[in-house]
């Protein structure tokens, strides 16, 4: 059992019969009266987010959620299938409960993946991967046109900016928080 004091940034929580995680937090202590928790906090099942406010009294379940192990296999249309490391059950999820992590999802990645009364609600991403640029227009030496990035095209087929001396062929670390370049991976 959670109390107020408990809340922080990342906390899962059953709130109204739903499993919550709590995306941003703030303490407030007025002049006078019970200290206030606002918090803004996403549904994991339905993605709607929401804000509300809790007194210091206030008491909250924590979620029975379960977080596994488990390795991306392929995309077969719509269906991503993940194994489980441990025992090798395989498992599908749709493309839309797993949103931009398919931008940077390739065959045989580790992940994790957060289950919720027996099913799969979530998915966590290693913090940086390694993708292969797949298109890069050249750049032009002496090139000063103003701008210092150029878009490209890594192998999952996500678009982003990156410096100009990047090549097509080359490995680029990605922040998958951001979606982001963030250096060269020599090999």
């Amino acid at each position: 059992m959670y109390s107020a004091s408990d809340l922080r940034k990342g906390l899962k929580l059953m709130l109204d019969g739903d499993p919550y995680i709590i995306t941003d937090f703030e303490f407030s202590k007025p002049g006078k009266g019970q200290s206030l928790y606002r918090c803004k906090m996403r549904n994991l099942l339905s993605g709607n987010s929401t804000v509300r406010t809790f007194r210091s009294n206030d008491k909250f379940e924590p979620a029975p959620l379960e977080e596994r192990d488990m390795q991306f296999l392929y995309a077969q249309g719509n269906e991503y299938n993940f194994m489980d490391q441990e025992n090798y059950e395989q498992i599908a999820m749709e493309r839309e409960l797993l949103g931009e992590a398919v931008n940077f999802m390739i065959d045989n990645m580790e992940v994790k993946v957060l289950f919720y009364d027996g099913r799969p609600i979530d998915i966590t991403l290693p913090i940086f991967v390694n993708l292969t640029v797949t298109q890069a227009d050249p750049w032009a030496k002496g090139d000063t046109s103003g701008t210092d990035t150029k878009p490209v095209t890594v192998e999952t087929g996500y678009e982003l900016q990156v410096p100009p001396f990047i090549e097509e062929g080359q490995k680029i670390q990605i922040d998958t928080r951001s979606g982001e370049y963030m250096t060269r991976v020599k090999e």
